[in-house]
């Protein structure tokens, strides 16, 4: 049995193969499990949602493209009328904010009828509406894509709106940078997501795998688009399967090892 970089990382070297498997079963045992009384409840009218129970066979993360603090986010779905959110919100510290129930809907995909029609699919009007019917929407709070200045990273999203120098805008950079050698998805930078997020969105995904049947498999396409998300295939994808113009989430290291070992 091969000791994992879990193991070695904090320095459990066994010396036979019985404690080697009694240290991976305690692993697997120490897993937190979902504690629905820690989840805050937002207060978000009816009319913002679709109070409408429908099967779920999808999850869909997302990342805001905003600051610390999920507020702010709420608050904008608040103003539109087009029935704009997700279920869940996770902030920078784990703790998960529950938006409406996941049984109920609403818009989060977004996906265009000329992009639809581009990748085969003909039935725009009822596709689009369905997959955001059959799919929970999962936001993590986090920057999203940075653009470099002077060595430093800072929000691309107030570096496009203002169309001016980072610095003028009384924006402090980014610390914990991920960065992308080959780019993604027009960045070569995007904000860490955190542990703690990463953590609580591993409990939230089996939490609706035992709830729905959502499927835990690892999908090694869900980092560009792709036609078994745009489908309806079961199972854990994030928006940029669905669009080319998205850049949530981003193929971070740990969140990756994260979903891989969900099964």
């Amino acid at each position: 049995m091969k000791i994992s970089r879990y193991d070695m990382s904090f320095g459990l070297f066994p010396d036979n193969l019985t404690t080697a498997i009694r240290y991976k079963k305690e692993e697997q045992e120490e897993l937190k499990k979902l504690n629905l009384s820690e989840i805050k409840t937002v207060h978000f009218p009816d009319d913002q949602y679709y109070k409408i129970p429908t099967e779920k066979n999808q999850i869909v993360l997302h990342h805001t493209v905003s600051g610390e603090g999920v507020e702010g986010d709420i608050r904008w779905w608040l103003m539109t009328k087009e029935r704009i959110a997700t279920h869940l919100i996770l902030d920078w510290k784990g703790v998960i904010y529950q938006c409406y129930s996941s049984k109920y809907w609403g818009h989060h995909l977004g996906v265009k009828q000329l992009f639809l029609n581009s990748q085969g699919f003909a039935d725009y009007k009822t596709r689009n509406r369905q997959l955001n019917k059959n799919s929970i929407g999962i936001e993590i709070d986090s920057w999203g894509g940075l653009v470099e200045y002077q060595d430093k990273w800072y929000p691309a999203k107030w570096d496009k709106k203002k169309k001016k120098n980072i610095p003028n805008l009384g924006v402090k950079p980014i610390k914990n940078v991920v960065k992308y050698s080959n780019g993604f998805r027009g960045f070569y930078g995007y904000e860490k997501y955190t542990d703690e997020q990463i953590e609580s969105l591993r409990q939230v995904l089996v939490y609706f795998n035992e709830k729905y049947g959502i499927s835990l498999k690892y999908n090694e396409d869900m980092w560009d688009v792709s036609k078994k998300a745009l489908a309806g295939k079961n199972g854990i994808w994030t928006h940029v399967s669905y669009r080319l113009d998205k850049s949530d989430l981003h193929p971070q290291e740990e969140l990756i090892t994260m979903l891989k070992n969900l099964e």
